[in-house]
């Protein structure tokens, strides 16, 4: 039987949140410390522990068949390889920085000078596009002590929350791109791979659908259960259960995670009392 190789990253900033996303997809196995392959015992499935650097080659080049991999790393290696899906964690962002006593943000700061960078293809096509002309160099980690030891100008690299420019006295100035994981293929995969993918995938959507949504009840008098119900982004229509007290009744409905409290406040204004939220563990569509 056929079984969809699988690559992740062995250690970094993707690896917990790829090892939570498959198990909370029902994948079982046993993660054996130092391994770089493991069977699953209840899919169809290998997964391949590799460097984060390799595993855009090894796609392409059918290795493996899929990989959980940040899409700032597919941009920058331009790799023939397909995005299925977009994960919504290890979102960051690849961006220009210079020494926080630098006063512009303008990017004619760059002309004619010293740029320290992983990501050379990304920021020599943003150049371009800009019409800017600077010295790339190239490092491969540290990129943000660069300009303390006189070495670049400018930086671009990756930020997530900003503390580290901030403790190498370096600010942003300029997002280049925005990143997050993604589930990524060979653009050659047969059909009964294939036929795995779309069940993994299946898994998958229905995880970060519950992870962005709220199950939510709540307690509101019958003169009220049109006007309430229009307020709830529900998937069909609300759910709507007679209370043992006379003229009330309880609706039940899912609403996006992004639009909570906006949500809430309405459903107050609008006479919803008693409200209960609870998470949802999977939600399938």
């Amino acid at each position: 039987m056929s079984k969809l190789k699988i690559a992740i990253q062995k250690s970094g900033r993707l690896y917990e949140d790829s090892i939570k996303l498959l198990r909370d997809c029902g994948i079982s196995y046993n993660d054996g410390k130092d391994q770089l392959k493991v069977s699953v015992d209840n899919f169809p499935l290998e997964i391949f522990y590799l460097r984060n650097s390799d595993i855009p080659q090894y796609l392409e080049d059918g290795v493996v068949d899929v990989a959980i991999v940040g899409e700032n790393l597919l941009i920058e290696t331009s790799k023939k390889i397909d995005v299925v899906e977009y994960l919504g964690f290890s979102k960051c962002r690849v961006s220009m920085a210079v020494p926080k006593d630098i006063d512009t943000d303008d990017l004619s700061y760059f002309n004619s000078k010293k740029i320290a960078t992983s990501y050379p293809n990304t920021l020599r096509r943003f150049l371009n596009e800009n019409n800017i002309k600077a010295d790339i160099h190239v490092i491969s980690g540290s990129v943000e002590i660069a300009p303390n030891i006189g070495l670049a100008d400018g930086i671009c690299d990756i930020v997530s929350s900003g503390s580290t420019l901030f403790k190498n006295g370096l600010r942003e100035t300029k997002v280049i791109l925005k990143s997050e994981a993604v589930l990524a293929k060979n653009q050659n995969l047969s059909e009964d791979k294939e036929a795995i993918l779309g069940k993994l995938l299946f898994r998958i959507q229905a995880v970060l659908k519950a992870k962005n949504s709220k199950y939510i009840l709540l307690n509101v008098p019958n003169s009220k259960i049109e006007s309430i119900s229009k307020i709830l982004p529900v998937l069909k229509s609300p759910t709507v259960i007679p209370l043992a007290e006379e003229g009330w009744s309880s609706i039940h409905s899912v609403i996006d995670d992004n639009r909570f409290w906006e949500v809430i406040d309405e459903l107050k204004q609008a006479g919803a009392q008693d409200i209960l939220i609870i998470p949802i563990d999977k939600m399938v569509i």
